[in-house]
């Protein structure tokens, strides 16, 4: 009874707080026509109801309400150097040709490679490590919620400036790609976010398959990814590259290239940047033509974005042109120039190979206009610029062989003594006496070819990489970037060198071994010529026809007489 009367008068002291803080019975809710009513709650299933910006009612769907096209339709960007064809089906492009180059048959240039598109993605899909989800994302169709002016009144084509946006939403995953396009310059803006019940995750927008001017084997070996933060650059060839590896930044820029162009990443955010590098394997015809044998090749791709969720990013897309990549601003870049030039590789001397294109490209600029004749013109001033090198080793080469029979006297003196003899050492002195009597430098022969061989190397190098090269006719060559389709200039290397040989004087050689040489030198010289780019077969070949003009001048001066005199005696005595 004690119990039943405490319980009582608890739940009667409780019965104002209960009426005040507690959960109203739904039978003593006021409606909302009466004075002083309460809002009602919304119901959270029903569509909200907004007002839109000239006061009018309208309804919005519900967030998880898909956001997807029903059909694939195609938007075409176009500005003086591109032209871009993007499908909704993934937000994705479908075809990137620039309009200031041809493919190898003379038509326009696609940068797409539809055959390894279509096993390893397209441009500009987007990058996931979650396989099922990277699927989705690339293959789903996006909406446009906005056109540029240009497309919506023709319905083909827009001209560039201009942006387009792609949206994609299913209540689990909700994405947004933006893209925006300058009038003159080959770099796009990208922007890509995807999230996943609500939350950021990492999404790269990426370059997956090569490109399509790559049609042959050593075409796909040019193959790098190559990646810049300040004045470190890497390139990282085909070998060293897995699939699917990352490479956290901090980058300024990161990408692919191949020999002649490129696609890469310049993030907005350098310090938060990643790469995902990508390697496939594809099979191509043999030799880039119709045929039933078939090679298996490497192809490089690349995805770049921001370990913090949305990506923003600008991508370069073109040749390796230098003008162009010096066009292109990278801020933030210490100790290197703050642009794109490095993407080009110069090699270890490019700081000779850089300037003699500039100095080429003058040429053909302001006085041939022609880059085969540039090159002949630029090799016949390198040459004279040489002479005087010539000159010094043929005087250094006369001395020495002056000097010869003395220093092999003193040689057979101390021919009984080994190597590890004290008294070899006095052989050593007497021979540096003797030169230092004559005025003879033992490297004086071979310092000016030390000298010519950096300078040739950075001019071989050069014209390798030079993209003003690339389908430039001259005279019965179409191409001066491949090699010469009559392979007259291999041969013309051969015959020069033949005969630059026979004319050179060479002091200290034995006959037998200079026969030799004459022979195997050339030959193995022009071997390693034969499928060189003809821009490079031309240079060579037109140094040594210079070579040789050169050489029978100074054969016919007092020098080079005396010089083959002292070489016929000494060949005299050799057959007694």
């Amino acid at each position: 009874m004690i119990v039943f009367a405490l319980t009582f008068l608890v739940i009667m002291l409780f019965q104002p707080l209960l009426k005040k803080y507690g959960p109203q019975p739904p039978a003593k809710q006021e409606s909302a026509g009466q004075p002083g009513a309460a809002v009602p709650t919304q119901n959270p299933t029903q569509p909200a109801q907004i007002a839109t910006a000239n006061g009018a009612a309208g309804t919005e769907p519900p967030a998880s309400a898909p956001l997807q096209a029903t059909s694939e339709s195609e938007t075409v960007i176009e500005n003086n150097v591109y032209r871009i064809v993007f499908t909704n089906r993934g937000g994705r492009v479908k075809s990137w040709v620039l309009k200031k180059y041809t493919d190898d048959k003379g038509g326009p240039l696609e940068l797409v490679n539809i055959a390894a598109a279509e096993k390893y993605g397209y441009p500009l899909t987007l990058w996931t490590y979650d396989e099922t989800l990277r699927n989705k994302l690339n293959s789903v169709l996006y909406v446009t919620p906005t056109l540029p002016q240009s497309a919506r009144q023709d319905g083909t084509a827009a001209t560039a400036p201009a942006e387009i946006k792609f949206a994609y939403e299913d209540g689990d995953v909700s994405v947004q790609k933006s893209y925006k396009f300058d009038r003159d310059s080959y770099v796009v803006g990208v922007r890509t976010s995807v999230a996943v019940k609500g939350s950021q995750i990492m999404a790269f927008p990426m370059w997956p398959a090569g490109f399509g001017g790559d049609t042959t084997g050593p075409q796909y070996a040019t193959g790098q990814i190559v990646y810049q933060y300040d004045n470190k650059i890497e390139r990282l060839a085909i070998k060293k590259i897995s699939g699917g590896g990352t490479l956290p930044g901090p980058f300024h820029w990161a990408g692919i290239s191949d020999q002649y162009f490129a696609a890469v990443f310049l993030p907005h955010d350098p310090q938060n940047a990643a790469m995902v590098t990508l390697r496939n394997a594809l099979e191509i015809p043999h030799g880039g033509s119709d045929t039933k044998q078939m090679d298996k090749v490497d192809v490089l791709g690349a995805a770049v974005g921001s370990l913090k969720g949305s990506t923003d990013v600008r991508l370069y897309v073109g040749p390796k042109a230098l003008s162009d990549l010096e066009s292109v601003a990278v801020p933030g870049i210490t100790g290197a120039e703050p642009d794109l030039r490095a993407i080009i590789d110069f090699g270890w001397l490019g700081i000779i190979a850089r300037p003699l294109f500039l100095w080429l490209k003058w040429m053909y600029s302001h006085i041939v206009r022609n880059w085969g004749w540039a090159i002949l013109l630029q090799t016949l001033v390198i040459n004279l610029a040489l002479l005087p090198l010539r000159l010094s080793q043929m005087k250094s080469m006369l001395k020495m062989q002056r000097v010869a029979p003395q220093i092999k006297s003193i040689q057979e003196k101390y021919k009984k003594y080994s190597l590890r003899d004290p008294r070899k050492a006095e052989m050593n002195e007497e021979i540096s006496a003797l030169y230092k009597k004559e005025g003879v430098n033992p490297a004086g022969g071979c310092l000016p070819l030390v000298i010519q061989m950096p300078f040739l190397f950075a001019y071989y190098r050069m014209l390798n990489v030079a993209m003003d090269l690339r389908h430039a006719p001259w005279m019965w060559i179409h191409d001066l970037s491949a090699p010469d389709p009559w392979h007259i200039l291999p041969v013309a290397i051969i015959i020069t060198m033949l005969v630059m040989q026979r004319m050179t004087p060479q002091a200290g050689m034995d006959p037998a071994q200079q026969k030799m040489m004459n022979i195997m030198m050339p030959g193995m010289l022009g071997l390693m010529s034969w499928n060189l780019p003809a821009g490079l077969g031309l240079y060579w070949s037109a140094g040594q026809l210079i070579g040789i003009v050169q050489q029978s001048v100074m054969n016919r001066t007092s020098l080079g007489r005396e010089m083959r005199e002292m070489m016929e005696k000494r060949a005299r005595k050799k057959e007694k």
